[in-house]
């Protein structure tokens, strides 16, 4: 059921060409928003735009949050098209780092810290300095960190990593940007049915029903009511929270 509660916000969703992105892109337009749709992957950004029921009102954008250009080129395609720089954000753009430690490699090490957590910090940044120079000054951010990065997980130190940094980063700018009017939120999802857990592998799946309390993996949409909910002013008195999605989950 709709509430409408973004009605006339812009929002930008960055990992918005699958899983968590795009079911959040979804859930945003129910409740009114506008939304930019970013990704990598060029197909799935117009994918996810196309499932929209009102595809001419919201824009596709392939982007790379780990590069500073293709970030701030995003927020000036934002503006050239609705006059005006988002004011909600959600950073749901991730790659996995899976592997023991001892063996993991350097460069995808880098390419874990560059997408998970560097891309988080350039979109922050982005959309708070646009905001800033449009005088704007009523804003949400919302960050998808995970349960990993405050738990760990065996074999996961890169990506476990990546997001306990996520979850740091959003407590500490949330300090700063509430001076802005921005409130900084983040998201602490449990395994949830997507690319990076795949619905095709039954040993994983039943090894995570194991784990998880409530006897099930989780969808990207129960992750994308609570992002909505941290973006809407219905949750006007929390800064700097890390609310945890997990069902239960014991990594």
């Amino acid at each position: 059921m709709t509430t409408q509660s973004l009605q006339g916000r812009i929002a930008l969703v960055t990992g918005g060409g699958s899983g968590i992105g795009r079911a959040t892109c979804q859930v945003l337009e129910r409740e009114g928003a506008t939304v930019a749709v970013c990704d990598i992957k060029e197909s799935a950004v117009r994918e996810t735009v196309n499932l929209l029921k009102d595809p001419s009102k919201h824009l596709a954008v392939l982007t790379d949050v780990s590069n500073s250009e293709s970030v701030e080129s995003t927020i000036s395609a934002i503006v050239d098209k609705y006059k005006s720089p988002p004011t909600l954000l959600v950073n749901s753009a991730g790659v996995t780092g899976i592997g023991p430690m001892k063996s993991f490699k350097e460069e995808a090490f880098s390419r874990c810290i560059d997408v998970n957590l560097k891309g988080t910090f350039l979109m922050c940044k982005a959309v708070a300095n646009a905001m800033a120079k449009h005088k704007l000054n009523h804003g949400s951010f919302v960050n998808i960190a995970s349960i990993t990065g405050i738990m760990g997980l065996k074999d996961n130190s890169c990506y476990s990593g990546s997001k306990g940094g996520v979850i740091a980063f959003t407590k500490a700018a949330s300090k700063e940007l509430i001076t802005d009017g921005i409130r900084v939120n983040s998201i602490l999802p449990g395994p949830i049915e997507s690319g990076m857990v795949s619905a095709d592998n039954e040993i994983v799946q039943q090894a995570i029903r194991e784990r998880t309390p409530i006897g099930r993996i989780g969808q990207p949409e129960e992750v994308a009511e609570v992002a909505a909910f941290l973006l809407s002013d219905k949750s006007s008195y929390m800064v700097g929270s890390s609310v945890e999605v997990t069902g239960g989950y014991i990594c």
